[in-house]
């Protein structure tokens, strides 16, 4: 019985590339090898990172906005605002992508885009992936309020108030004057009083922790993605937006998400502060 032909359509064997390139670029190793490039000043561009974050949202958000109303100079001129500090990884990101696209193009293969369409699609490609390191970090935080709390953190500025008054109750056991053993029984009964600079600083504190979590937590996100099919998607829709010579979304989904994190973490600690 004779064999059917391979299939040798270009957008099969783009597929067929692009599943190669994932799987070295994301991979166990491959994602181990990546965050390498974090061991350095990455460390200090995480928390800045984190805090441009809503400024990131409103610029995407700005952006279609003011082409909607008739500024398309304007809309255009935001959108190509650069709001995060660039990685190391970021840029190694970038690079490895982009050298993938020139070599689909010495294959026939890539998309017939103009070089400064391509290097921002890439760059869209780096901030996507970081915005998924956010949610997962957020996970990550929401799991530990549960296992050590029973309750819901989605972010650290829920997890503050539980990690500072159990800091402080485990200082005030401890130097209790009768002892620990009597000191656990007194502030069982009348737990030691917070004051706000102790959240505060607990919160500024977990915060530091939480953006260095996010820079290494594509060890995590990178193969779960690679194997669940992510990220042989997301670099299939960056091709495809180039076939069609689009600019791209204003706003990708991933960090949509990321910024409901934030918000629902500020409205349920809010909610809580009332109840008291």
């Amino acid at each position: 019985m004779a064999l059917a032909p391979a299939d040798t359509r270009p957008m099969t064997r783009r597929e067929t590339e692009v599943r190669r390139f994932v799987r070295a670029r994301y991979g166990p190793r491959g994602t181990l090898a990546l965050h390498r490039h974090a061991l350095g000043l990455d460390l200090l561009r995480a928390p800045i990172n984190v805090m441009l974050s809503p400024l990131f949202l409103l610029v995407r958000l700005g952006a279609p906005l003011l082409r909607r109303i008739g500024l398309v100079r304007a809309g255009d001129w935001l959108s190509r605002r650069q709001i995060f500090l660039k990685s190391d990884v970021a840029q190694r990101i970038e690079a490895d992508l982009a050298g993938f696209v020139d070599d689909l193009a010495a294959r026939g293969l890539a998309p017939e885009a103009a070089p400064r369409s391509v290097a921002r699609a890439v760059s869209d490609y780096a901030e996507t992936r970081n915005a998924v390191s956010e949610i997962t970090t957020s996970l990550l935080v929401l799991a530990s309020g549960l296992l050590l709390f029973h309750r819901a953190t989605p972010g650290v500025i829920s997890l503050a108030g539980p990690i500072a008054h159990l800091r402080a109750q485990a200082q005030a056991v401890e130097n209790f004057a009768l002892g620990s053993w009597a000191g656990r029984m007194w502030y069982g009964a009348f737990p030691r009083e917070l004051s706000s600079i102790e959240v505060v600083l607990t919160g500024v504190v977990l915060a530091m922790l939480a953006s260095v979590l996010t820079t290494f937590a594509g060890l995590v996100a990178d193969p779960v993605q690679l194997w669940t099919g992510i990220h042989k998607r997301r670099v299939m829709r960056l091709l495809r937006r180039l076939d069609r010579a689009e600019d791209g979304p204003g706003l990708e989904r991933e960090h949509v998400v990321a910024r409901l994190g934030d918000l629902s973490d500020a409205a349920l600690s809010l909610w809580r502060s009332f109840r008291g």
